[in-house]
């Protein structure tokens, strides 16, 4: 087996991450026993940041 994409079919058939029960989705990691999406498992503050959205830039009306 070489290196590279034909490698990468070894790793198909493990299950990594499955459905949150907090945020619903598949992002709960197995062995981490940790939601990287939300947060889950790790603390009781929902995981957020401020480069997650885009922020929304309103045009301002000048009079």
């Amino acid at each position: 087996m070489t290196k590279g994409t034909p490698s990468f079919g070894k790793r198909a058939h493990q299950v990594v991450h499955i459905r949150c029960r907090r945020c619903g989705r598949r992002a709960y990691h197995v062995r981490k026993k940790r939601c990287a999406a939300c947060g889950f498992g790790e603390s009781k503050k929902l995981r957020r940041y401020s480069w997650q959205t885009r922020p929304i830039n309103r045009a301002r009306r000048l009079r």
